[in-house]
């Protein structure tokens, strides 16, 4: 559920946090995330991104977790795209720079993603400290099933700004690897910055995945049930995190809270993901 990029996060941490907008994770200058990701994608892929740990498990010891520079307290205020593109490249070249940039979010945001990666690559390749190339490629390479090096772009794109913006995602990049230290350190890093509820309902999720994928189903759903109440409002995070919390009672045994939950979330979004069929099956 969380294996969505940039413009899969809904971007509703903004609401919560409009401060974050003068951060380097929400600049205006920014090439447009791509708004048009649907939320049929959203919903389709809430299971997959679920169930995905159950294939290929694998007995070998996780990795240790990388050791990382702690991050700062807050985001980094860093130079926008196109100050950052005529500083290296001068006005004339860093101006074609920022265009490569918009192209290659257009071609993300209508998943010609092998168009999107080569561009990026190119821009890469001239500098990597422009924030928004390193994390447009890294979630190029997460929509390819391109784990390591999703994770490589992800990990520089976390150091170069102090932002938890993609934890989600670059945790996720490592549950796929089964480095679940990894995912275990970098959802210590969002739960202590709670950046939003949104984002960090993500980053709970894929923490929670990865505990199960290790068998330990009991403390997963602990996870996923703390502080947990059913709002009376809902919002798209709260249905994410309700179904993955029904797919864990599911696994567990405890069908009729697996149903009870199921029947909510699609009481209020019968499209998610494929919640129907849960309740039917279920039934």
């Amino acid at each position: 559920m969380a294996r969505r990029g940039a413009g899969r996060l809904k971007r509703e941490e903004y609401e919560d946090r409009p401060e974050r907008a003068e951060m380097t994770a929400e600049r205006t200058t920014r090439p447009r995330r791509p708004e048009t990701e649907r939320s049929d994608r959203l919903r389709s892929e809430a299971a997959e991104a679920i169930n995905r740990g159950e294939a290929g498990r694998r007995s070998e010891r996780s990795p240790r977790a990388l050791e990382r520079i702690p991050l700062p307290d807050s985001p980094l205020r860093l130079p926008d795209a196109d100050v950052l593109f005529r500083r290296a490249f001068g006005d004339r070249a860093g101006g074609r720079a920022l265009g490569r940039l918009e192209e290659a979010a257009r071609a993300f945001s209508d998943e010609r993603f092998q168009d999107a990666r080569r561009i990026l690559n190119q821009l890469v390749e001239r500098t990597s400290v422009v924030p928004e190339v390193l994390e447009l490629l890294g979630l190029v390479h997460y929509r390819m099933g391109h784990w390591r090096a999703g994770a490589k772009r992800l990990e520089a794109f976390r150091e170069l700004t102090g932002s938890t913006e993609q934890h989600p995602v670059l945790a996720d990049c490592y549950r796929a690897q089964r480095r679940f230290d990894d995912v275990a350190a970098l959802w210590v890093e969002l739960r202590d910055a709670s950046p939003s509820a949104p984002l960090v309902t993500e980053g709970r999720i894929v923490a929670a995945g990865a505990i199960a994928d290790q068998g330990r189903l009991a403390e997963a759903l602990q996870l996923l049930e703390k502080s947990w109440k059913i709002p009376s409002r809902p919002r798209e995070h709260h249905l994410r995190r309700a179904y993955a919390l029904a797919d864990m009672y599911e696994r567990s045994g405890s069908a009729p809270r697996a149903r009870e939950l199921f029947t909510w979330v699609r009481g209020h979004d019968g499209g998610f993901a494929d919640v129907a069929d849960r309740v039917r099956s279920l039934a």
